[in-house]
């Protein structure tokens, strides 16, 4: 029997020719990466143990984006402690202001990460790395200091269900609304502890950054990593960019996986996620008439250059509804002076929006667009569990950035048919 991608990878970095779903196993790890929020807890971790060195300081990235620009003193002290961290042990890739992004949109965006890696981050979208042709999935802090510590991390094989994506993308549907479209069909425990492998033809001729944001959200499926085989697309992106020498794997034909779903994607319109699950997916056209306060366009599933196009496509001489608060997050700084440069900024800052500098922000509820009891947002994050984005009162409904977009426009919930139909 052959192996999948997942398996592959896990089989090559454990040493071994071959494993199976449910094999114990080490696996040597190419990177490991934490946060401000899940650093401090490895790093007290891996001082307790008494370590005096990392594995390879070339293989840790540190990136403090979730309360960044320190929001209050308890937030300064935990990047202060990060900083001190990165200095004794000289980590190559620390990312501080003027440098720090969103760690999921800038590790692939400097090279750090790329085909054929075993991942481990200590945040549960560490999966985004998979559209790369990668093994990447989120830990805990403990997990993250035995990783800094030994290079290595232990796993259960997991098994996989392959996606195979068929038919013509209907317009303005990308790749956000494909993984809320499977979500909302598997639920958010659909793939518990399993391998989302994305293939199909669709997913052949997917762009990059919806890869990214289709494995970005396969944790919300309960997915222990999402995938998708590299190829020409991957490779475009990578050249040039990724520091190490890809290393190319494909599931075999004759590969065996728990499920395979197919799905036609003419069927698939522009998708959003009521609360509080990402699960609770309906049609555009299936919404009806909810009134929002707040519009976030960003995060590490959707703050990437071409999502600030989408954004700015729609909001290209309209007007913000006057109760709409829209805050514009681009994920990294390389991105944000893209965006500047391409005039997108303009053309948010005459709409009404608003511009941060790279952060995680609202999209946890952190600062930069907190919400209140009562109030409702759309947003291009990954998450709308109770309280995610501030008062458990609140709501929070998961869209495209162009769903995002029109819905400032409008200030309720729509699509692009009723923007553009005006």
């Amino acid at each position: 029997m052959g192996m999948t991608i997942t398996e592959k990878i896990l089989a090559a970095h454990a040493g071994l020719d071959e494993v199976k779903p449910g094999q114990l196993i080490n696996a040597k790890l190419d990177i490991v990466l934490g946060n401000d929020i899940t650093s401090p807890v490895a790093i007290n971790e891996f001082e307790k143990v008494g370590a005096e060195t990392v594995f390879d300081k070339c293989k840790i990235c540190l990136v403090p984006d979730h309360f960044t620009p320190n929001k209050d003193i308890k937030s300064a002290e935990q990047v202060k402690q990060v900083r001190e961290f990165a200095h004794k042990h000289e980590i190559e890739h620390f990312f501080e202001l003027g440098q720090m992004g969103v760690e999921h949109c800038i590790l692939p965006e400097q090279g750090i990460v790329g085909p054929g890696d075993a991942i481990i981050g200590a945040d549960s979208h560490t999966c985004t790395y998979g559209a790369l042709g990668a093994f990447a999935t989120g830990v805990g802090s403990t997990d993250m200091a035995a990783g800094m510590i030994t290079g290595e991390a232990w796993f259960k094989v997991p098994e996989s269900i392959k996606f195979v994506f068929k038919g013509e993308l209907q317009p303005h549907v990308g790749g956000k609304d494909l993984i809320l479209y499977a979500i909302g069909d598997i639920g958010v425990d659909g793939a518990r502890y399993m391998a989302m492998e994305f293939t199909g033809p669709v997913i052949d001729n997917l762009p990059i950054d919806d890869r990214f944001t289709m494995c970005n959200m396969a944790i919300e499926a309960g997915g222990k990593n999402g995938i998708i085989a590299a190829d020409e697309t991957t490779m475009e992106y990578v050249r040039g960019r990724f520091k190490r020498e890809p290393v190319i794997y494909k599931s075999d034909e004759d590969a065996e996986y728990a499920r395979v779903i197919e799905y036609d994607c003419s069927k698939i319109e522009p998708q959003v996620a009521f609360p509080h699950l990402p699960e609770n997916t309906r049609g555009i056209s299936e919404v009806g008439d909810v009134r929002i306060d707040q519009v976030v366009i960003g995060s590490c599933t959707n703050g990437r250059l071409s999502d600030l196009r989408i954004a700015a496509e729609f909001l290209k001489g309209q007007k913000v509804a006057p109760h709409i608060r829209c805050i514009v997050i681009p994920g990294t700084p390389l991105i944000y002076r893209q965006a500047m440069h391409e005039g997108l900024f303009d053309i948010f800052l005459d709409a009404g929006a608003i511009v941060s500098t790279p952060t995680c922000g609202p999209c946890l509820g952190g600062h930069m667009g907190v919400l209140a009891k009562g109030e409702r947002a759309v947003a291009t994050t990954n998450r709308n569990f109770i309280g995610r984005m501030g008062s458990p009162g609140s709501e929070v409904y998961l869209a495209s950035p162009a769903v995002a977009a029109c819905s400032a426009i409008k200030g309720k919930i729509a699509g692009p048919k009723e923007v553009l139909s005006k």
